[in-house]
């Protein structure tokens, strides 16, 4: 299990990625949270497999229709304790 803090910016905002990646997160079993930052980016605590961590930062890269992904940081953090995936 591993566990990272992802932080998203471009068109990340009042265009529905944070249902996007909630959403996203169910169809790989990631756990954790999204939440909008007043920079205008998305910051998000995310946790699972390795591999379902990779397939997820891949599909969201992609964004919505209307958002936009200019640039992703990923960062490990610490484990936490979680069982579903929330916007906050």
């Amino acid at each position: 299990m591993k566990s990272y803090q992802v932080n998203v910016f471009g068109i990340v905002q009042g265009v529905g990625f944070r249902w996007f990646a909630q959403q996203t997160a169910r169809t790989y079993h990631i756990v954790g949270w999204v939440k909008n930052e007043s920079n205008g980016s998305v910051l998000m605590h995310i946790q699972g497999k390795e591999t379902d961590i990779i397939d997820f930062i891949a599909t969201i890269q992609q964004g919505t229709g209307f958002s936009r992904v200019d640039k992703i940081i990923k960062e490990v953090i610490i484990p936490f304790d979680a069982n579903s995936f929330a916007i906050r």
